[in-house]
């Protein structure tokens, strides 16, 4: 797409060379920044892509075409390929916004038709809806910048070249109009970009070319504003495995805290499963107390609610609910039944046992 080849540029005047033997090749499709302090040599270079300039010595080739071959007829037709982006707009006060983004396609000849449908295109690419009858005086930095990018953009050209294109914008504007150009450099334009911007450039991490004194000081495919190669790596290396070990370490140290903190909630969980579990009741039906293997604490505040089952003879006392013990003890005495209904003719004599008894059933008496 682009090539330099021991290019060399000395303008009269001068003893120093603005280049001298640069060498370098742009794919198609590429973003590249051209970083460098004011005098190395990077608006040089864009002068030369253009066509503005020719080299001293070397050879440029853009677009398949070596530059000092091509006659001052053909330039205009091979710029057609190529937008320019500048600091300074470069708008055309008089005209409107609309006017200013179509006069590049006027110039070069192209149909009435053809300019009706791009320039809008164009306008709403960069986001500039709605405001083609404004006037360049009537518009904000960031967007006469984007009137610009319109105007370099409108012809659908394979390379955009921008000299520093966010040198007189506020940062918050230069972000969009370095996103606008990261968008347009997606759709397959070969952006070559000279700029100051070191925190622009460490983001994007595309191809950056450093130029001092007209020579290049070094071309990273992925690479920041400044050369950081040199620098100490402060940072320790990384052991092989070692991350792979302190995650095991991670593990055991996890699993001992486990294990300790658990240990007293599993004695009290082996006391309570010792203990046998009677079986729920069915209908209708009165279990036997169990008798309590291990002690466990028991809520005197709740109370079953009683089943509706038919009267039982009256159960012995669980052993849990057992009065104290005081040293001595007595058999029980268990009263015999009573049959109600065998009573109920019997007068109140014999009800209290005074009634008329037989002679042998009377004792001995003194």
């Amino acid at each position: 797409m682009i090539r330099f080849e021991n290019v060399s540029k000395r303008y009269r005047g001068t003893n120093k060379p603005a280049l001298s033997e640069v060498e370098f090749d742009v794919q198609r499709g590429e973003f590249v920044f051209l970083v460098g302090a004011s005098g190395s040599g990077k608006s040089s270079c864009l002068r030369l892509i253009l066509r503005e300039d020719t080299p001293s010595e070397g050879r440029v080739v853009v677009l398949g075409r070596d530059l000092r071959s091509l006659t001052t007829r053909k330039v205009p037709y091979f710029r057609r390929h190529i937008g320019s982006v500048f600091q300074d707009f470069r708008l055309l006060p008089g005209k409107t916004v609309f006017q200013n983004v179509a006069f590049t396609l006027q110039v070069i000849g192209s149909s009435r038709a053809f300019i009706q449908q791009s320039v809008p295109e164009a306008l709403a690419l960069v986001g500039l809806e709605g405001k083609e009858k404004r006037l360049p005086h009537e518009l904000s930095g960031g967007e006469q910048q984007r009137v610009a990018i319109a105007r370099a953009i409108v012809n659908r050209p394979q390379i955009l070249l921008a000299d520093e294109p966010t040198g007189n914008l506020d940062p918050a504007t230069s972000i969009d109009i370095m996103q606008l150009l990261a968008r347009i450099n997606a759709g397959g334009t070969t952006v070559v970009m000279a700029t100051h911007e070191a925190g622009f450039v460490d983001q994007m991490q595309r191809r950056v070319i450093e130029l001092s004194g007209g020579v290049i000081m070094r071309d990273e495919r992925h690479g920041g504003y400044g050369d950081t190669s040199g620098l100490p790596t402060l940072a320790p290396e990384t052991v092989k495995g070692a991350a792979a070990t302190a995650a095991l370490t991670a593990v055991l140290e996890l699993q001992k805290q486990i294990a300790s903190n658990g240990s007293s909630a599993d004695a009290e969980q082996s006391w309570a499963d010792a203990a046998p579990t009677p079986p729920a009741p069915e209908p209708d039906t009165v279990l036997p107390a169990v008798p309590v293997v291990a002690p466990a604490p028991v809520d005197e505040t709740f109370v079953p609610a009683p089943a509706e089952v038919e009267p039982a003879e009256p159960q012995a006392p669980a052993a849990s609910r057992a009065e104290p013990d005081t040293g001595t003890r007595s058999t029980p005495i268990v009263s015999p039944e009573i049959d109600l209904a065998s009573i109920d003719g019997l007068g109140v004599a014999d009800r209290l046992g005074l009634g008329k008894r037989d002679d042998e059933e009377v004792g001995p008496t003194a």
